[in-house]
């Protein structure tokens, strides 16, 4: 089914954006995270256009072959979610359903907070949305003494990218095994004066959800273009706590789904339990709430075909609030 995934670039919101998609119908957009591509939807694409969907997969902006502006401020929550809503009208839709994972999840469920007239339909994995808090998330942290948080060691530009592209291909060999639930890792917390690659361990195999073949395809935009446009997206946290002032305590009340795994470390600890705990008050909408026993935090990649069946059996049952 791959060679029926068609692959263009087109100009959204001010950048040149490159999208991979596959089938006809409603329209869903598959966000993707950290440190992903389009690539990490490749079981999605096929599966949702089978199910009678268009589904659309855009590199998000400042990854792989999606323009990544110079300026650090162009990659906050309003631009990405600007993105999506540009998205949309550049594929000749009036609405769609949207889908995100990681970083993907935050742009879904604030393109359903922000747009509900667009984003009619949203499903969030890994990441639950979170409610506005009274302080900016960095300075929280810090506040707080945890200092050795993964988000503080992405804030200084070059730092990160120093360290991630001396070698992409075991970078992510790295990452998408340690973020597994294959892996026993929990990569969020670094050891102190250490970078963020010194605790994960380099498999010798990979586990059998990943190919060779497909971590040599997701490492080598990063081997081309680097790292920063993605850990942009970091240096954005409270800059976006300070540009949704406007909806501090406002619910998401479009029809939503929420998927993790249940060894991904997201959801786990006290800020994630709470997140999770705290999902249905900050989306009254929220319809389904699934967590695979056994899957980490590459949901999508990991369990595809639950994963499918799952996305499709509840896209299925709102479908028709889409207007093409």
């Amino acid at each position: 089914m791959a060679e029926e995934i068609k692959h263009r670039t087109i100009p959204v919101n001010g950048i040149q954006m490159h999208v991979a998609e596959q089938g006809e119908g409603p329209l869903v957009l598959l966000c993707h995270g950290w440190p992903e591509l389009w690539y990490s939807w490749r079981h999605q694409l096929p599966a949702l256009a089978g199910a009678g969907f268009r589904a659309v997969a855009p590199d998000m902006r400042g990854y792989g072959a999606t323009e990544a502006p110079a300026d650090l401020h162009a990659y906050g929550i309003l631009h990405t979610v600007g993105d999506m809503v540009a998205l949309v009208a550049a594929l000749g839709a009036r609405q769609a359903m949207i889908v995100g994972h990681d970083w993907g999840a935050p742009v879904a469920w604030h393109s359903a907070l922000l747009r509900p007239d667009i984003f009619r339909v949203v499903a969030g994995m890994s990441v639950p949305h979170r409610m506005r808090g009274p302080a900016p998330p960095i300075r929280m942290l810090q506040e707080r003494g945890l200092a050795t948080f993964y988000w503080i060691y992405f804030q200084a530009p070059g730092v990160a990218e120093a360290e991630f592209e001396r070698d992409a291909a075991s970078t992510l060999r790295r990452i998408l095994y340690a973020g597994s639930g294959d892996s026993p890792s929990d990569f969020t917390a670094l050891r102190p004066g250490g970078g963020f690659l010194d605790q994960l361990v380099h498999p010798e195999h990979l586990p059998p959800w990943l190919t060779e073949q497909d971590l040599a395809i997701m490492a080598e935009p990063y081997r081309r273009h680097g790292f920063r446009g993605g850990l942009n997206w970091y240096r954005n946290i409270d800059r976006n706590w300070e540009l949704t002032a406007p909806w501090h305590d406002a619910p998401i009340l479009t029809p939503a789904f929420f998927l993790a795994g249940a060894k991904d470390s997201v959801i786990q600890g006290p800020i994630g339990a709470s997140a999770l705990e705290r999902l249905p008050s900050a989306v009254p909408g929220l319809k389904r709430q699934t967590i695979l026993e056994g899957a980490g935090h590459w949901i999508q990649q990991e369990r595809p075909a639950e994963t499918n069946a799952l996305l499709i059996e509840f896209l299925s049952e709102f479908r028709n609030q889409v207007k093409s």
